[in-house]
């Protein structure tokens, strides 16, 4: 369906009035449609939908009889101990191709930050060797009819674990392009990359139709506007799964269903909204994939709460009337349903290893990364004893079979198909260059400084103009993004690479923070500035935390200060994976761009930017918003006046060459500074949570403590000659989330901020230190978990006695009230670290999730919390 005209001059008129009411100096200029604001392409975009129940969806896919013939004929022939294996995932960290023969096992996945041997720069060719070995390893088993393995990979943006691999912009940058025929050929693209590692499962595209920026997944999300995710994920399916060849793998919708919809935002959380808004928004995206017939559907993490009509269904992993009853019997989903990592560990009454009740619900196939023994031992008692009826486990693997069949996996190994080990494969640096100029938007060009001119003398600054880790963000070579460098990315451009090579290397200096130089030589300065990577859960700004981009990186709005003193023109990018309130940062800014997350192909900005080379004349801006953004701090406040002026520009908002808009002073809220009284102080979870970052130290506070940085990845022996700790990465909760420290001399391992926090009024709210712990080595000396302030301002709390009586591998929340920390009278009002344990071997321990809660239990009784005493 072409998009209407009335739907054109609808998103015209709400960023036109958007315009208007925020700039009212501006209004006459901000009204002149003429070139001044990009109209959305002609798309085959449909019209919102107004079901008042979960259609039939009519896939591309015509049932075939002889396939199915097939299938009840494998499914037949196999064991319970067969269809079980096929129902499993297992990490390829955690199992061996003997293994994978032994247990019948169906499906093997590498998370982020996972990779063949451990090596982050495996080549094509030991990704390829890998999957032979796995597949080998299937056929390998003593079943009357061999079911060849599957490997699923989340290739996101492009093949985004790979070494070398073209990484596309994500999926935010793509909904401001608004060009599904794009999203078809990037689809394409991926599919031929991941094929070429032996790879035929790709975990994409995410469909969540986002509604607050809080969550730390936007940039995943295409659109708020669900027919524009719709059409994208008929596209994206499409470029992935073709026709089932060589070139072509499984497409995975992502996640079903309502996990962009949570409360503030909040990552695997609780969506609270009517059935007719999961179906209308949230459900558009699984109408587009199962049109272009989708062969898995991923579970969410997240919960939902049918405000309408009082319903709460959980957990989607145990929702079978949403699994089951929506998906699969209303709308005739015939793939199957995959769990999300570890996810099934989250329902009531479940474990990692055991859950009847998400497979009753209608999970097909279980992703169960480390316990997967556990699991098969499990569930194979759990069929046995009658909790599972064994029509529940036919039907699940007949729907494995039946994907496994139309993907024509039987028969060939992954090297003997075609593309398979080609290099050049993991290349679509043209088509993603093209994606980065096509998503760019344009908030704003008074007087038109851009686009610039080639010879131009230009000062880039910022912290992200030389960064392909900032440019690529999450889901890139790393889960989080984080530990990376440009030489992760050989094959790639920043954006500062691009600006030299639109207008002469000569012509261009960079300068981070541009100290020690003189502004006034300069015709015109290019900031790039923005967010560092992150992904889900990491990125989830706080609720009470206001979405001010200076109140989290106050270093870029250093640097537009500094620069726009030159009075030169400045022109800002902001390499963000969200729509931030920026206000202060537009009005130091002549332009601005918003250029999300660009992936490699940093050059795609300058192409824009810069008008006459090499052809680029030719690139205007086309991009428009896909969310709104905000104009207030707080644009998920309540209040009348905050539903008027929340938004700065509505979606289809975007500035072309030449603009006659001209956006005045916008007011910057200053006294603005949380959206809510904290009630929390997030330290570290999975991440240290910013402004805290997590050292290694010995036992002298005298002496310097080593930063253990970010990379998840990393096992640390610090020092390096005489190690006193070791660090690594684990998994407590979820999917390494949890930091391993193993004391081999007396030392501390602690959270610092560089500014003081005062805790005082959390102590007033009866608040308490909390974390997760799993004890590997109970310590024989003290074990103390302090809070400092300071030099000489350090109590602490001994928990050798506490920790001596958990069971070892067990998981324990530990509560300390903050009542425990304060002595003789004193305070807690300019805390620095707010957590940090004080051991001596032998003593080995493992830490998760830790924060200050308001209004926590008093904690546990046998903590000595009335005589703290100094480490």
């Amino acid at each position: 369906m072409v998009r209407t005209r009335s739907w054109r001059l609808l998103h015209l008129v709400l960023a036109m009035a958007c315009a208007g009411s925020v700039h009212a100096a501006d209004a006459a200029t901000a009204k002149d449609p003429h070139a001044s604001v990009a109209q959305p392409l002609s798309q085959r975009v449909p019209e919102p939908t107004h079901y008042t129940d979960w259609p039939a969806i009519r896939s591309r896919l015509a049932a075939d009889p002889a396939l199915e013939a097939r299938v009840r004929k494998i499914v037949a022939s196999m064991s319970l101990a067969q269809k079980i294996g096929q129902m499993t995932q297992a990490e390829i960290k955690s199992i061996t191709p003997a293994e994978v023969t032994k247990f019948y096992i169906g499906s093997v996945l590498n998370g982020g930050g996972s990779w063949p041997g451990g090596n982050k720069h495996a080549g094509i060719a030991d990704w390829l060797a890998l999957s032979d070995r796995y597949y080998d390893a299937s056929m390998a088993t003593d079943a009357t009819i061999k079911l060849p393995i599957i490997w699923g990979i989340d290739a996101v943006h492009g093949d985004n674990n790979v070494f070398g691999a073209t990484l596309f912009p994500h999926n935010i940058g793509l909904g401001a392009a608004h060009d599904p025929a794009l999203i078809e050929e990037i689809g394409a693209a991926t599919a031929k990359a991941v094929r070429a590692t032996g790879v035929e499962w790709a975990f994409a595209p995410t469909l969540a139709v986002a509604q607050n920026a809080r969550w730390g997944r936007s940039y995943e999300s295409f659109s708020t506007d669900g027919p524009l995710v719709r059409a994208y994920a008929r596209a994206y399916v499409a470029g992935l799964q073709g026709s089932f060849g060589d070139h072509n793998v499984m497409a995975t919708a992502k996640h079903f269903i309502g996990d962009g919809a949570t409360q503030n935002g909040t990552d695997q959380g609780n969506a609270k909204v009517s059935l007719g808004d999961m179906i209308n928004v949230h459900g558009s995206g699984y109408f587009g994939a199962l049109e272009a017939g989708v062969q898995s559907v991923m579970a969410s993490y997240s919960s939902w709460d049918d405000v309408a009509e009082g319903v709460n269904y959980g957990k989607m992993s145990g929702a079978r009337a949403l699994l089951t009853g929506a998906l699969k019997d209303k709308m005739g989903f015939d793939g199957f349903v995959v769990s999300d990592w570890n996810a099934i560990g989250q329902l009531p009454g479940c474990t990692n290893a055991s859950c009847p009740q998400a497979i009753n619900a209608g999970i097909d196939m279980v992703m169960v990364p480390d316990d997967w023994k556990a699991f098969i031992a499990n569930t194979t008692s759990q069929v046995e004893d009658g909790q599972i009826p064994m029509a529940r486990i036919d039907d699940a693997v007949s729907r494995i079979v039946r994907v496994k069949l139309r993907m024509g996996l039987f028969g060939t190994r992954p090297s003997q198909r075609a593309g398979a080990g080609d290099a050049g494969a993991l290349q679509s640096r043209a088509l993603a260059r093209r994606a980065v100029r096509e998503s760019l938007v344009l908030l704003k060009n008074n007087h038109n400084v851009l686009p610039l001119k080639p010879g131009a003398k230009i000062l880039v600054v910022g912290k992200s103009a030389d960064s392909l880790p900032n440019q690529t963000g999450g889901w890139s070579s790393t889960w989080q993004g984080t530990g990376n460098s440009n030489a992760d990315f050989p094959s790639g451009d920043t954006i500062l690479a691009g600006l030299r090579h639109a207008d002469g290397a000569a012509n261009v200096t960079y300068s981070e923070t541009a100290q020690g130089v003189d502004l006034t030589s300069f015709d015109a300065i290019v900031a790039v500035i923005g967010e560092t990577p992150y992904a889900e859960t990491m990125g989830d700004i706080m609720p009470s935390a206001t979405l001010r981009h200076s109140d989290r990186y106050p270093e870029d709005l250093a640097v537009l200060q500094a620069v726009a003193k030159s009075r030169k023109p400045v022109i800002t990018v902001l390499v963000a994976g969200r729509p931030l309130y920026v206000n202060n940062l537009l009005n130091l800014s002549d332009a601005f761009v918003a250029a999300w997350l660009p992936g490699t192909e940093g050059e795609g900005v300058a192409d824009v930017l810069f008008a006459g080379h090499s052809g680029a004349g030719s690139y205007n801006f086309s991009g428009a918003l896909a969310m709104p953004w905000p104009g207030v701090p707080c644009p998920d406040a309540g209040g009348s006046s905050a539903k008027v002026t929340r938004w700065l520009f509505a979606p289809g908002y975007g500035l072309r060459y030449p603009s006659k808009s001209v956006i005045g002073v916008l007011p910057t809220d200053p006294g603005v500074d949380a959206c809510a009284n904290a009630s929390m102080l997030s330290v570290f979870h999975t991440l240290a949570v910013p402004p805290f970052s997590l050292y290694l130290a010995d036992a002298n506070p005298e002496q310097p403590a080593h930063d253990i940085g970010s990379d998840l990845n990393a096992v640390i022996e610090w020092p390096a000659n005489h190690p006193v700790l070791r660090l690594s990465t684990v998994q407590v909760n979820t999917q390494q989330d949890a930091k391993s420290v193993t004391w081999l001399g007396a030392g501390r391992f602690f959270a610092r901020s560089p500014q003081p926090r005062n805790l005082m009024p959390l102590v007033s709210a009866h608040a308490a230190l909390q974390f997760d712990v799993v004890i590997a080595t109970p310590g024989k000396g003290p074990v103390k978990v302090y809070m400092g302030c300071g030099d000489h301002c350090t109590t602490s709390v001994d928990l050798a006695r506490t920790f001596s009586g958990y069971a070892n591998g067990s998981r324990h929340t530990v509560s300390i009230p903050l009542a425990c920390f304060i002595k003789n009278g004193g305070d807690l009002s300019h805390v620095d670290v707010p957590f940090g344990v004080l051991a001596s071997p032998p003593f080995s321990a493992a830490f998760a999730d830790v924060k200050i809660m308001a209004g926590t239990p008093a904690g546990h009784a046998d903590l000595p919390c009335a005589s703290p005493d100094a480490p």
